[in-house]
C-alpha cells in the first residue's frame, strides 16, 4: 500500500510526503540509502529489501514516494521529475540526514539522478536499475526502446477531464500493464491483485485522476539527462535485467559510459532481471547495494 507515514516540506508551496524508513527512527550510526519507487507503484514496491535484515542491519533504507505517487499530496496540480528530486532532498532535511545512497527503480533511476545534480555534496553514490536516462526519444527506440506514446496518450486523454470527476477510479486494463511490464513472469496472482488494490485507493476521485495524469506526462514529457550525466562525480553502479521490457540493454550499456566524471561507474547485467529488478532479483540488487554502500561509506 501507500506510505503510512507522511512528512510536510516547504516545495512548491507544501508538499505532504509519504516515506517509509526502515527501523523505529534514524539510526545516525548507519548511512542512509534513499529507495525512489516506479511509475504508479509506492513504497511498498520496496518490502522484499525491508524485510532483507542483513541490508537494514547494514543501512538505514528511506523509502520516498515522488509527485504523483502514494501518500504525497501536492498543492498545485502540475509537477515534473526535478520537483520529485527536491522533495526528496527536503525529506532528508526533515529527517536530519545530511548525505545518503540513492537507489532508484524505473523513473526513480531520473529522479535519483537529479538528487545528485540538485545537491552533489548530499549524494554519495547511485544505484539506477531498469532505467534509462534519455526521454522518450526516437535514438532510445532505435536502440531497443519502447515506444510509450501510442500505449499510454489513450489514458492520458481519458484522464484530463476538464470538469471534476468525483466517481474516478483508475481501470483494470492500467493496473494490469503496471504488473506486466514491471514485474517478472513469474509475478504471483496474490501480488497482482496486490497492485491493483493499491493503484485503485490511490488513483481515485478527482484529485487521483489528476496525480495520474501529471505522474503519466512528467514520464512521456521527460527531459533527457544524457548531456548532464558528465557533471556527476559520486559513484554509480547502474543494474539492468536482461528481461526488462521498456529499455532492454543497448541504452544502459551506452549511457553508462557518459558518467565520465563518476569516481566510478559500471554497469552489471542481471541475467533473468525484469523492470523492476528488486523484485525479480532482490538477492542480487540487496548485495549490490550493500558492495557500494560499504566501499564508498565515509568515515562517520
Amino acid at each position: 500500500m501507500s506510505a503510512a507515514t507522511t512528512t510536510k516540506v516547504p516545495h512548491l508551496g507544501g508538499v505532504t510526503v509519504g516515506y517509509r524508513m526502515s527501523g523505529d527512527r534514524y539510526d545516525i550510526t548507519k548511512p542512509t540509502t534513499v529507495l525512489v519507487n516506479s511509475m504508479c507503484t509506492t513504497v511498498s514496491l520496496f518490502n522484499d529489501m525491508y524485510s532483507n535484515t542483513e541490508l537494514t542491519n547494514a543501512m538505514n533504507l528511506l523509502a520516498i514516494e515522488p509527485l504523483g505517487h502514494g501518500a504525497t499530496s501536492c498543492p498545485t496540480e502540475h509537477f515534473t521529475y526535478w520537483d520529485s528530486a527536491i522533495i526528496a532532498l527536503q525529506v532528508m532535511d526533515n529527517l536530519g540526514i545530511d548525505e545518503a545512497f540513492a537507489f532508484g527503480e524505473s523513473q526513480g533511476g531520473w529522479i535519483v539522478v537529479r538528487m545528485a545534480l540538485l545537491a552533489p555534496a548530499r549524494i554519495l553514490g547511485l544505484m539506477p536499475t531498469g532505467t534509462s536516462m534519455d526521454s522518450e526519444s526516437e535514438d532510445s527506440r532505435r536502440k531497443g526502446a519502447w515506444d510509450p506514446k501510442p500505449l499510454l496518450n489513450p489514458f492520458l486523454e481519458k484522464w484530463s477531464s476538464v470538469t471534476p470527476t468525483p466517481d474516478f477510479v483508475i481501470d483494470d486494463v492500467w493496473c494490469g500493464m503496471v504488473t506486466e511490464f514491471g514485474f517478472p513472469k513469474t509475478v504471483t496472482t496474490e501480488k497482482k491483485n496486490f497492485w491493483t488494490s493499491t493503484l485503485k485507493s490511490v488513483y481515485k476521485e478527482d484529485e487521483g485522476r489528476k496525480k495520474a495524469k501529471v505522474a503519466l506526462i512528467c514520464l512521456l514529457e521527460r527531459d533527457s539527462l544524457l548531456l548532464r550525466l558528465r557533471d556527476i562525480k559520486c559513484p554509480v553502479h547502474w543494474l539492468q535485467g536482461t528481461e526488462d521490457i521498456p529499455y532492454g540493454l543497448a541504452l544502459a550499456s551506452e549511457q553508462i559510459r557518459l558518467f565520465t566524471s563518476s569516481e566510478e561507474a559500471k554497469l552489471e547485467i542481471v541475467e533473468g532481471g525484469s523492470h523492476y529488478l528488486n523484485t525479480s532479483n532482490p538477492i542480487e540488487v540487496g548485495d549490490a547495494l550493500q558492495a557500494l554502500v560499504k566501499e564508498y561509506t565515509k568515515a562517520m
